[in-house]
């Protein structure tokens, strides 16, 4: 059996940032073997290897707990899966001039995190048991647009 065709996804984090601090340590070495009489290898050594390795658990906890993937049969944030044959309605966006806040702004978010993840936009869900949900991305615009085609296609053509 083939896998579902990917339609959005988003990592949650890059490999790329653990990479950040020993560059910045290198170029602090530089710096010094140039400027200085002094150069700290020890230090820079181990300031670059703590680093990384503090990066290495946050990307890592990312990639496993705010990234997003949608298929044609399931959206996936963080370590939920959300059949899309669950998912009845997509709620308008909210409005940023209102003071009042919309239902599903204060629906549960999708994954196991107790909100939405920092820099990420929520969108509302209204599932088929009538409960309201949140689901987030980065690219909210894109996830929202593919989410929308996926249930036209869904309900035949029509969205409701």
């Amino acid at each position: 059996m083939s896998e579902p065709a990917v339609l959005f996804s988003e990592p949650g984090a890059r490999w790329r940032m653990v990479a950040f601090g020993p560059v910045f340590c290198l170029i602090a070495l530089i710096i010094e073997l140039l400027t200085g009489p002094v150069v700290h290898w020890f230090a820079l050594s181990l300031f670059a290897v703590l680093l990384s390795g503090f990066v290495y658990v946050q990307v890592v906890a990312a990639r496993r707990h705010a990234s997003v993937e949608l298929t044609t049969s399931s959206l996936r944030q963080g370590t939920e899966d959300l059949p899309i044959t669950e998912i009845l309605k997509i709620m308008p966006p909210a409005d940023p001039e209102s003071y009042e806040q919309q239902p599903w702004e204060t629906a549960r978010s999708l994954g196991e995190l107790s909100a939405v993840p920092r820099r990420r936009t929520g969108i509302g869900l209204r599932l088929r048991g009538g409960a309201l949900v949140q689901a987030w991305a980065k690219d909210d615009v894109a996830l929202r647009e593919q989410l929308e085609s996926l249930l036209a296609k869904s309900a035949g053509g029509s969205a409701e």
